[in-house]
């Protein structure tokens, strides 16, 4: 049995069609990619995932039991921080721990707050500020508050969108990092194939939208760790970014609509320079088609 399953799902929002019948199965411990364009559905498909909304149609299911609400086993960090600024980065972590493990001690949960602030390597600045932070630091805290909370499974809902182009490889590598620590499942919704073939195990395309739909998967099949500029010239990795781009410019791109109509021109002819200005110099009136007639005169 799979352990994340979504079977036929489906999701409208009025009369717009954002996802159509969505196949997807991911075993436990998989680092699983979902690459597809900017207002294709990622988020809608990452929410229902999480509980935050309900298919139309279909079934979402985690170890064999349909997701129909949120809960602490599915952690999820958004691509906006989400914290609270008058809280300082442990407060912010405890918050989670807290919510999750209200039966543990002052001193259980504390160590575990630790424990998570250790792993995304921000033990100096557990008594910062959020506006104290940078975005990378902020993200770190995000990730270490949904990882606090022990999930069953980390939805990444593309938390380095926002992010400069150095900060990001950081991160990607600090979130890698994580998960080979533990092992948790993990989902990453991004745009960014490259990030994709770095972080994930697999990668699996999602075409856009409206109507969009899951593509075939593609195995990440390189060894870790990835260098990023050994990459460049490996094999597997350009066989990877071409099978994901070929569906995403082939198949899963965006439809090219053609419109046909006809086109009706104005009613104005050009100004005849030849006639002369009216009275104090007035510009020379517009000439219109359908006010021209045609005259008969007959000279003697």
């Amino acid at each position: 049995m799979p352990f994340l399953e979504l079977h036929n799902v489906s999701k409208s929002f009025g009369s717009t069609e954002v996802l159509r019948d969505v196949n997807l199965s991911i075993e436990e411990g998989e680092f699983v990619a979902i690459v597809g364009y900017s207002g294709a559905g990622k988020t809608t498909l990452i929410s229902m995932i999480a509980g935050l909304l309900k298919p139309d149609s279909g079934t979402v299911k985690l170890r064999g039991e349909i997701i129909t609400e949120p809960s602490p086993e599915r952690g999820i960090v958004f691509q906006n921080y989400s914290l609270l600024p008058w809280l300082n980065v442990a407060e912010n972590v405890a918050l989670a721990v807290d919510q999750v493990f209200p039966t543990w001690s002052a001193e259980q949960r504390r160590a575990q707050v630790d424990k998570y602030l250790a792993m995304v390597n921000l033990t100096p600045a557990r008594a910062k500020l959020p506006r104290e932070l940078s975005g990378g630091m902020r993200q770190r805290v995000s990730v270490a508050r949904a990882l606090a909370a022990e999930p069953k499974i980390l939805l990444l809902d593309e938390p380095l969108g926002a992010l400069d182009a150095l900060t990001r490889a950081t991160l990607q590598d600090e979130i890698v990092r994580i998960w080979e620590q533990d092992r948790r499942t993990v989902v990453l919704i991004t745009n960014d194939v490259d990030e994709g073939i770095m972080t994930a195990g697999r990668i699996i395309p999602l075409s856009a939208g409206p109507g969009a739909t899951l593509g075939p998967s593609v195995a990440v099949d390189i060894a870790r760790p990835r260098e990023r500029k050994a990459l460049n010239s490996d094999p597997a990795f350009k066989r990877v970014r071409k099978d994901v781009l070929d569906y995403l410019l082939g198949p899963g791109g965006r439809q090219k609509t053609v419109v046909k109509r006809k086109l009706t021109l104005p009613d104005l002819l050009p100004e005849d320079l030849n006639e002369p200005r009216t009275l104090f110099g007035a510009k020379r009136t517009a000439r219109r088609r359908s006010e021209e007639k045609l005259e008969a005169v007959e000279v003697a």
